[in-house]
């Protein structure tokens, strides 16, 4: 198990975590969970020693192997699949070790191949592929250039790496940031029945609620332990912190009592003694803290001036890139005070669609129609990159707003978590989500009546994305959402829209019945998929000659010769050997069943017999497991030839 005991980290003058403790048992699923800033990425290079401890211990068996997912992608020239296999990295030591020896080495070979049997080396390559596969992988994507993909395809690759390595302990920082809901649902399902443990960071309430089976919150440089997922843990802590205040306002009344009695008696002969008690007692009262809640963002979306209805049209539009068109002969009306989820898996057009309503792309044939007085707020990633490190939360909006008081800005900035030194500092400094929570505040400054946002919760934390649900359900303009946030989606919007092979249309249900409708289109998709394969090596066998298939044969017989030559050998030695223990542990026998043998007849010879049985008894034993282990090994190589 994982135990923590009077652990303190800092970051700099930072305080993350001051004596705090917790225990992670075999096997549990944990989801760590905490605002941004408040240590948990800490935490993980803790456990994977990049870090000291500032006090405390923190111990984890020797032999656990921790698996994460890499940051950093160095090879971009190695194709994916062999880059997701890297991810084992003693199979790959093992298959180095195997291409370095030489052929003539039989003994060495066949230990290499039966370590590589023991490692599935065989099954690797599927093992990868099945991981590709449900991280949204096209088959003939599998052997592209890592270099190839894009950084949210990038991450997903580091991901599949991370699932590859044979581990007890898997640490997940954000692994849903860059996965669509068909791979997020797939991610839930491989999570589940992974046997190891599992160390989870994700801001996705629902994700957290299907993997993690216990809760630890970093709450005010403490790590607070809760059973169950997020929403048993919001229970909990709702529980506990209403207890905490029912104890602090009962101790703090009786510590009122106690300096009221030593205020009033403490000059007095007759109670001196009392008073005296009561001192003592006062200073061995351990002072309760109130339990606070962290101080929450309140997000304050302003009413646009008008709405008209309706705000967008598209008329059997093609929308892509240059002369290629990702989506076909698109037909949609975007109503004043419409609240649409854009549903579909990655890399199905989705972005293509909200920039080309957002007016970042023209479409490539057909009609868009925009009502006059149409106002869009557009938030893309990309909305990130925008912000100047070098300027302040106020310097940004000011350029919006040149004319407006400082006062009125710095107020509307407060709403979005930014008061005080936080609004009026650079921010250089700033989180991902710090970041997010700007871009969105510069965007609906200027009350549009119209909100198109691309994953507008990447490195948000959990209480801002409740503030922009609280936000978006109170708004009254239109809303197009494109999401992976099931709480977000469910609390925001009222009708959804699919986008799926180059066509955009209603979808009739709600994320449940999406769901359903991706594991079977998946599921027909591997069937599919299964019988291309068997046509495929069907066709591959019956173009393959008889005299090249008799080569081959003879090739892998020659080849499982070579590696049973050296087992051979061994087991013959190992049989004479047995013989010979055999014949002679016979004779002792015969001669220990003789009634004379413990009698005074043998009285000097009988200790040093008696241990020779012994000790021959035991090599015996070890001869026979040593050659059943190398008949097993014979019978593996005989079965690989079939």
């Amino acid at each position: 198990m994982i135990r923590a005991s009077g652990i303190s980290l800092r970051r700099g003058v930072k305080v993350l975590l001051d004596q705090s403790e917790f225990t992670i048992h075999p096997g549990e699923r944990v989801g760590l969970v905490g605002k941004n800033g408040a240590g948990k990425t800490t935490l993980f290079a803790l456990l994977q020693g990049e870090l000291d401890l500032d006090a405390g211990h923190l111990s984890m068996p020797e032999s656990w192997r921790i698996a994460s997912v890499e940051q950093h992608i160095a090879d971009r020239d190695r194709p994916a699949r062999e880059f997701v296999i890297d991810g084992d990295r003693d199979l790959r030591r093992l298959q180095d070790q195997r291409a370095a020896t030489h052929d003539d080495d039989g003994q060495r070979i066949a230990e290499l191949e039966a370590a590589l049997l023991e490692a599935d080396a065989w099954t690797a390559p599927s093992r990868a592929e099945q991981l590709l596969a449900g991280l949204g992988f096209k088959p003939e994507e599998w052997l592209l250039p890592v270099g190839h993909f894009s950084g949210g395809w990038q991450m997903r690759l580091a991901l599949a790496r991370a699932l590859m390595a044979p581990s007890d302990l898997l640490l997940l920082d954000e692994p849903t940031n860059h996965l669509d809901l068909d791979a997020m649902l797939w991610l839930e399902r491989w999570l589940v029945s992974y046997p190891g443990t599992v160390l989870l960071i994700s801001h996705d309430t629902e994700f957290l609620d299907a993997v993690a089976k216990a809760i630890l919150h970093i709450d005010h440089h403490k790590l607070v332990r809760y059973k169950g997922g997020y929403h048993d843990f919001i229970m909990q802590r709702a529980e506990r912190m209403q207890q905490a205040q029912i104890a602090y306002q009962r101790q703090t009344r009786e510590a009122a009592r106690l300096q009221s009695f030593i205020d009033r008696f403490k000059a007095q002969a007759t109670k001196a003694k009392q008073a005296q008690s009561r001192v003592k007692a006062l200073s061995r009262m351990q002072l309760l803290a109130p339990l606070k809640e962290d101080s929450s963002i309140s997000i304050q979306l302003p009413s646009p001036t008008y709405v008209p209805d309706p705000l967008l049209t598209l008329d059997k539009a093609d929308l892509g890139y240059g002369s290629t068109a990702i989506l076909k002969n698109v037909q949609l009306m975007v109503r004043g005070g419409g609240r649409i989820g854009i549903l579909g898996m990655n890399g199905a057009g989705k972005s293509t669609l909200i920039k080309t309503l957002a007016g970042q792309q023209a479409p490539l044939s057909g009609e868009k129609v925009a009502a006059k007085g149409l106002e869009i707020g557009y938030f893309a990633q990309h909305q990130l990159d925008m912000i100047d490190p070098d300027s302040s939360p106020l310097q940004h909006l000011a350029r919006l707003a040149p004319d407006v008081r400082e006062q009125e800005l710095r107020n509307y900035l407060g709403s979005f978590g930014f008061s005080g030194d936080m609004a009026s500092n650079p921010t250089a400094p700033f989180s991902g989500g710090e970041k997010a929570r700007l871009a969105l505040a510069l965007i609906v400054w200027q009350k549009p009546n119209l909100l198109l946002l691309d994953e507008p919760t990447n490195h948000l934390d959990v209480d801002t994305r409740e503030a922009l649900a609280t936000a978006l359900a109170g708004y009254e303009g239109s809303v197009l959402l494109v999401s992976h946030d099931r709480h977000l989606l469910r609390s925001t919007v009222d009708e959804f829209w699919i986008v799926a092979d180059g066509q955009v249309q209603e979808f009739d249900g709600d994320l449940e019945d999406y769901r359903d409708w991706l594991l079977s289109r998946n599921a027909s998709a591997r069937a599919d998929a299964r019988k291309e394969t068997r046509a495929l090596q069907q066709d591959d066998s019956n173009s393959v000659d008889r005299r090249t298939q008799r080569r081959q044969e003879a090739e892998t017989r020659q080849r499982l010769a070579q590696l049973r030559k050296p087992l051979d050998k061994q087991l013959g030695k190992i049989e004479s050997q047995m013989e010979k223990t055999g014949e002679r542990l016979q004779e002792l026998d015969l001669l220990m069943q003789d009634p004379n043998f413990y009698t005074d007849q043998y009285k000097d010879e009988r200790p040093q017999l008696l241990a020779e049985h012994g000790e021959l008894s035991k090599q015996h034993t070890e001869l026979e497991e040593q050659w059943l282990d190398l008949q097993e090994q014979i019978e593996t190589l005989a079965q690989s030839d079939h």
